[in-house]
């Protein structure tokens, strides 16, 4: 039973431990800062890579942009799924119900990029 307790007591010491460090940390930064940090105009002004923003803060996206990123998912997904089968095809014992199953996972790819290139959706143009 002391065991059982004991396991406890290592859990409930950490999780004080911890969130003595996490008071802890807050009081030092609360007693370390400056009480009124000097603001220099324009300091909370939002910029991009150091040039002074223009415009309006909304832009419109094209959305072949988010087709390729949707793309690139869904092959990088496929060679997670080849990279497993690649690896036991030498094996002994590996079927041929396991090649048809990865041919038709390849075969629903390729009819997908396929139609994806025939649409059109793949032309940066």
């Amino acid at each position: 039973m002391d065991g059982y307790l004991g396991s406890y007591a290592t859990l409930g010491l950490t999780l004080l431990v911890g969130v003595l460090v996490f008071v802890l940390a807050f009081a030092a930064n609360r007693l370390l800062r400056p009480a009124h940090p000097a603001e220099p105009p324009g300091k909370r002004v939002a910029y991009e890579s150091g040039v002074d923003p223009v415009g309006g803060d909304w832009a419109q996206a094209q959305i072949r942009y988010y087709v390729y990123a949707y793309l690139y998912v869904l092959f990088a997904v496929e060679a997670v799924f080849l990279f497993p089968w690649a690896v036991i095809f030498d094996r002994p014992g590996f079927g041929g119900v396991t090649v048809a199953e990865m041919g038709i996972f390849v075969a629903v790819l390729a009819l997908g990029i396929l139609y994806a290139w025939r649409k059109r959706i793949l032309a940066w143009t």
